[in-house]
């Protein structure tokens, strides 16, 4: 399964509401993204059946590996583009709100070579 950009973005709310919260439920899901509980359904099996994630008997979701190694890599983009726009001067929620867009975008490449310029900054600035 090829992921778009909203199967990315249910992975990384999963992945943050588990830091949250001992299990993870549809309803969370719900009221974090404020989508209806129909479209997390259907999304949520989708990811189910390509193997992003699992949900036991009682309706628990948990990452899989690829789950939680996708939605680790989406957040740290996330988290990494947020500050970079902050210390060009953007305030946190659109700094933030554009990294949510770009987050999904912007190839790993370029990704690492801001991260590789980011730690080089921060070794000429001490």
């Amino acid at each position: 399964m090829n992921l778009q950009e909203s199967g990315e973005m249910y992975l990384e709310t999963i992945l943050i509401l588990s830091e949250k919260k001992n299990a993870v439920r549809s309803i969370d899901i719900c009221d974090e993204m404020g989508f209806s509980k129909p479209s997390i359904s259907r999304a949520i099996h989708l990811l189910e059946d390509g193997g992003y994630l699992e949900i036991d008997n009682n309706g628990f979701i948990t990452l899989t590996d690829i789950g939680r190694e996708v939605a680790e890599t989406i957040y740290e983009r996330h988290t990494v583009l947020t500050e970079v726009f902050m210390s060009i001067g953007v305030d946190r929620e659109t700094a933030s709100e554009d990294a949510c867009r770009i987050e999904h975008v912007i190839s790993d490449k370029t990704f690492q070579a801001i991260k590789k310029h980011i730690k080089k900054s921060k070794k000429t600035k001490k």
